[in-house]
């Protein structure tokens, strides 16, 4: 089944349940507007109530993932730049706020720059593939910003603060291999193999438990503010509530008889 929907600045393809999200301002190297901050929250709360959606990629069109915000439009805005800014950042954070705690993992494919708001979205996503000439830049500082996009939150947890620190003051832009290194993405390909590679990781994903897979996302993200002992309460919690599941019988069930599961349904 396939169903796609055009916007004004991405476009969404949802496919045999997964959805691709395309940014899609290719002249602008997927700049960030406050329309396609709106339309990454549309679409984000789409993905998160659609139950038969059960992967999520982000990639970009073009030379560029996403170069950062649109600056000639903060420009434009002159004395309003702020209630503009305002606006976009509300948006954008509430479509990695959805990202982020729904049920389906989400994976970026960095097919070229993520800078600013681009490298931001990249590093809140759960899973990351770069093509071979990705470049990865904090860049904010250098246009006299300070980060958004939960990179101050996601950036320190990734790299650790030293590193981290590195990249805000000093706008140092890193290779794909070097992001590889430093744990900002899982994996790195040739500019040629990303889509297929990716593809593949989709279809691993989409065959896994989940509802599962999301609690298990919310237990990695949540434990960052929680004692040893609430954590150790939350994740037993968890797990006995998953065992009962029908993924979880079934899970349990294709172990003890040497075959695969098959996960079916939300």
């Amino acid at each position: 089944m396939t169903n796609e929907d055009t916007f004004e600045t991405l476009r969404f393809d949802v496919a045999d349940s997964v959805a691709t999200i395309t940014l899609a301002r290719p002249e602008q190297l997927n700049a960030l507007n406050l329309r396609m901050a709106e339309e990454l929250f549309e679409v984000a709360v789409r993905c998160d109530l659609d139950e038969q959606i059960r992967t999520v990629v982000v990639t970009g069109t073009g030379r560029a993932f996403m170069a950062g915000g649109d600056l000639a439009t903060f420009a434009a805005a002159g004395d309003q730049r702020d209630a503009l800014i305002t606006r976009m950042a509300t948006r954008l954070h509430g479509a990695i706020s959805h990202f982020n705690r729904m049920d389906a993992p989400v994976i970026a494919a960095v097919n070229g720059v993520a800078a600013g708001a681009g490298m931001s979205l990249a590093l809140s996503l759960d899973l990351a593939v770069a093509a071979q000439s990705a470049r990865f830049v904090m860049a904010y500082t250098r246009a006299g910003l300070t980060p958004d996009g939960a990179s101050s939150y996601f950036l320190p947890r990734l790299v650790g603060l030293r590193r981290a620190q590195e990249l805000v003051l000093t706008n140092r832009e890193l290779t794909a291999a070097e992001a590889l290194a430093w744990g900002i993405v899982n994996d790195v390909v040739a500019d040629h193999e990303l889509g297929t590679s990716v593809d593949q990781l989709a279809r691993e994903m989409t065959s896994g438990a989940t509802r599962t897979l999301g609690t298990a996302k919310r237990l990695m993200r949540e434990g960052w503010n929680q004692t040893l002992e609430s954590h150790m309460e939350e994740e037993g919690r968890a797990i006995a509530a998953s065992s009962m599941r029908p993924a979880g019988v079934e899970g349990t069930n294709a172990f003890l008889e040497k075959r695969t599961p098959k996960f079916t349904g939300p």
